[in-house]
């Protein structure tokens, strides 16, 4: 019997556990992942993977659990930079106070750029390899997830109001799209059209939105239905309440990705779900506005897809999709008094594959399957905290913390590694980059807190 040549490969990682996500709630006992030219080429016990493939590097991660990169799927990147700027307080005040005071002054490109690549480390570090931002300056966003080796999802944000970026409506698109034309052939970023909300922009902007996401083929991302109070006031504009008035202008369908959702009657769940949208859940920024709980249970009951945010860091206080994951899971079971509600399984799943669903990644990122990216975390399960362990996929959602992250992947290059009780090292971020940049901007913000 002639025995076949080994397979040459780029990398195979080695793991006490893979936890793919698909196929669902499944998890894979000392198994490896074998990566060529950035993609996933095989999923397979690591004794066939030895006997198929010739790895030039081999990573052996005994004590961890490897899981597909977390995707936060609704933040401000560059708000990093107003992290715990103006706490306690609810929405429209700590807006209209702080925050747009702040930004009126100091917002720009070198604002943008900073801010996100300090939001790129934290969430490179916390297992995030995707994110889903809308923010001002999109191209000195990218910027900075270039740098970092980081994927992203850049919304083109549109607001009536005029800023430094944009006069105009027409002006904040036009420097959108033109942001796009320039960046589009980047492999590591994608976009979406990025309304702010329906109390800031008016029915002929949304229309013009409409026309460009159906001749560009580009999603839409915006708030919707956080507050109450928001509710109030599109009624008191528009004689209906916002979901319904962005039906009726036609811009539900499964391109629509709308962040919070917190206050949403039972049919207009099921409208969203006819139309094949999106929610973001944003747990922890929703309860720290005092927005309130969004009816997660009673959204995928009725199979609306729901994804995972953290929202920006002046809102949260932190780009930590384990806290959200975790709290997720809480949140459904204490409001529906179901502990079996949103099982840990499920949480994962809402912070990676229902994430890249609602981007229209799904092809791509979200799971460990072959011929996806090699877009992959590792987390550490052999601490006293995370001790013992009886079911890895459990412990990611109950038990570990971002700070059990260990390694990063990003189309199979390594972006973050973190030795045991060491700080994290990055591919292309120096700390004390991020350090001079923190201080810079906390003595020009402090104004405003």
């Amino acid at each position: 019997m002639i025995e076949k040549p080994l397979i040459d490969i780029e990398l195979a990682i080695e793991a006490r556990w893979v936890v793919p996500v698909t196929p669902q709630r499944q998890t894979l006992e000392y198994t490896a992942v074998i990566i060529d030219q950035g993609r996933i080429l095989d999923v397979l016990p690591i004794e066939l993977a030895r006997q198929h493939y010739r790895a030039k590097q081999v990573v052996s991660l005994d004590e961890h659990v490897l899981i597909p990169g977390l995707i936060n799927l609704h933040t401000h990147a560059a708000m990093t930079l107003m992290r715990g700027l103006a706490d306690d307080l609810p929405l429209m005040p700590w807006l209209q106070e702080h925050i747009w005071p702040a930004e009126k002054q100091w917002l720009s490109s070198q604002f943008v750029r900073d801010g996100s690549l300090l939001a790129c480390a934290e969430m490179l570090g916390g297992g995030v390899t995707c994110f889903n931002d809308m923010y001002f300056y999109p191209q000195a966003t990218a910027e900075a997830c270039i740098q970092a080796g980081m994927r992203a999802h850049l919304g083109l944000v549109v607001i009536e109001f005029a800023s430094v970026y944009a006069n105009d409506a027409d002006d904040y698109l036009q420097k959108g799209l033109d942001a796009r034309d320039s960046l589009r052939n980047n492999p590591l970023l994608s976009f979406s059209l990025a309304p702010h909300a329906p109390y800031t922009i008016e029915n002929s902007t949304f229309e013009k939105v409409m026309t460009y996401s159906e001749q560009l083929g580009l999603g839409i991302h915006t708030h919707l239905h956080e507050t109450k109070a928001e509710i109030e006031l599109g009624i008191s504009q528009y004689a209906t309440r916002p979901l319904r008035r962005l039906l009726d202008l036609g811009l539900l369908g499964p391109d629509f990705i709308a962040a919070h959702g917190v206050h949403l009657l039972p049919e207009e769940m099921e409208m969203l779900a006819a139309h094949g949208c999106h929610i973001v859940h944003c747990p922890t920024s929703n309860l720290k506005l005092a927005s309130g709980i969004a009816p997660v249970p009673a959204l995928l009951n009725k199979g609306v897809n729901v994804g995972l945010g953290t929202d920006g860091a002046a809102s949260n206080n932190r780009l930590d999709m384990f806290a959200e994951m975790r709290l997720a899971a809480l949140l459904a079971k204490g409001t529906s008094v179901d502990a079996a509600v949103l099982p840990a399984a499920q949480a994962l799943e809402m912070a990676t594959i229902n994430a890249a669903k609602a981007l229209g990644l799904d092809d791509k990122i979200g799971s460990i399957e072959i011929g996806k990216f090699a877009d992959i975390s590792a987390v550490r399960i052999a601490d006293l905290e995370t001790s013992p362990c009886f079911d890895p996929l459990s412990h990611l959602i109950y038990a570990c913390g971002r700070e059990h992250v260990s390694h990063v992947w990003v189309a199979g290059e390594l972006r973050y590694e973190k030795s045991h009780h060491q700080n994290g090292v990055y591919a292309n971020i120096e700390p004390a980059e991020l350090k001079e940049i923190s201080a810079k901007w906390q003595s020009k913000l402090t104004q405003y807190k």
